[in-house]
């Protein structure tokens, strides 16, 4: 009797600890709220609901085929079946990752550059382009704790959320030219100049997103040396290298000057795009320094950060890659294919200008073959931008940024039709 009297003490009490337990769990989350909606996830997520059999979606980021369907280029296949049964060890990772960054450091700064020969840098594999820029934020935050980040007006959505993140204050600076669809660039002169000294600026080296607008050479040229004046630091973004002249070295021009004029340079790149992975997430952070020992201390900390957010990335894409970019064969075909891509790109911009030509639009569209890279730069507003998804069914970002995807140029002149 005694004994089932305390087992049912144990129990009432067992159970008074759960209920107590369980109400105060209850209350842990209660004042999350929803986060803000992503502006190009939300298109997918819009697009993906809608029941439309002629549903087109012009936003996501990433290269399609006449269909809208992701392409897997040859040289892919090629280094997947290259790769077949290789062990994924541990042993394999660190040597994979070492190829990939040399083979990814030689495409912005040139196979023959002297930083590369003489170690002059430090690079770590990333979890592709967004992967590498938040590295680098860090980096920012923790070596230079009062600096803030320049970020054009507009750039890609994402950047702003990379560097606040990284609690990395952000400032703007003047870039497209609303009017004229080009580049502002005597604005974005002055911004770089009346910036303070020493201040750190992103910039995309070509395809701009979401404009499609890149300075010229010359104007390259000039930015580079306001840059050397003002001592600012040039971060790259690399996230469509061969997309705008569907070649690798012409798309690393601007790079290449800032090189020239003895910058120390960082850069995010990703193969997301130009080879077809998004999926696969392989991507590099360089940062150029003033000595081979200086590459070893910065390397050690960013391998320092890394390890604490994810420690390594999967080594498989990361074998593809350095896979494809060492094999001469693979690598060939590889540019043979990108400058394919890139050409179709050129074709549809032409194709597009005389659809929406053809439409006797009261407005200029020379805009679309002045600009580069993968998407439009409409000039849409957001209200024609809603029309055409609850008209049309056709989904873009609110600012009227759209995916070249399919050839045949039908939903393009719908567009035309909401400027006419």
């Amino acid at each position: 009797m005694m004994m089932m009297m305390m087992i049912k003490s144990i129990h009432n009490t067992a159970r008074r600890r759960f209920v107590s337990t369980s109400a105060a769990a209850i209350g842990w989350w209660d004042h999350v709220g929803r986060a803000p909606k992503d502006p190009i996830m939300s298109v997918t997520e819009a697009f993906l609901s809608d029941t439309s059999p002629d549903k087109i979606n012009l936003g996501v980021g990433a290269y399609r085929d006449d269909d809208g369907r992701p392409v897997v280029l040859q040289c892919v296949r090629d280094g997947e079946t290259k790769i077949a049964g290789t062990e994924f060890l541990e042993s394999v990772s660190a040597s994979v990752s070492s190829n990939l960054v040399e083979e990814s450091v030689k495409l912005i700064y040139g196979k023959d550059a002297d930083l590369v020969k003489e170690g002059r840098f430090a690079g770590v594999q990333a979890l592709s382009g967004t992967g590498a820029c938040r590295l680098f934020a860090e980096f920012q935050k923790r070596f230079y704790p009062q600096s803030n980040i320049y970020l054009s007006v507009p750039t890609w959505s994402n950047h702003h959320n990379i560097w606040r993140d990284a609690q990395v204050p952000q400032r703007t600076f003047r870039y497209y030219h609303p009017d004229s669809k080009g580049l502002h660039f005597a604005a974005l002169m002055d911004d770089i100049k009346n910036a303070p000294d020493r201040s750190f600026f992103l910039l995309h080296p070509c395809a701009h997103n979401p404009t499609g607008v890149d300075p010229t050479e010359e104007q390259w040229r000039e930015i580079s040396n306001l840059f050397r004046v003002k001592n600012h630091f040039p971060f790259f973004d690399m996230a469509y290298q061969g997309f705008a002249n569907g070649d690798l070295d012409k798309d690393a021009k601007a790079i290449r000057i800032f090189l020239e004029d003895g910058h120390l340079i960082g850069c995010a790149q990703s193969f997301a795009k130009n080879m077809g992975l998004y999926g696969h997430r392989v991507g590099c952070l360089s940062v150029l320094c003033a000595d081979a020992k200086q590459a070893v201390a910065i390397k050690s900390q960013l391998q320092h950060i890394t390890r604490a957010m994810y420690s390594s990335p999967p080594v498989h894409g990361i074998l593809l890659v350095s896979t494809i970019l060492s094999d001469p064969h693979l690598k060939e075909l590889w540019e043979k294919e990108l400058k394919a891509m890139a050409n179709r790109i050129h074709r549809m911009r032409s194709s597009l200008r005389e659809s929406l030509e053809k439409l006797d639009s009261h407005l200029n569209w020379d805009h679309i073959t002045n600009q580069v890279g993968m998407f439009c730069f409409s000039g849409l507003s957001p209200d024609q931008v809603n029309r055409l998804v609850k008209e049309f069914h056709i989904y873009m970002t609110c600012d009227g940024r759209m995916r070249y995807g399919r050839c045949d140029y039908k939903e393009f002149e719908l567009p035309g039709k909401c400027n006419t």
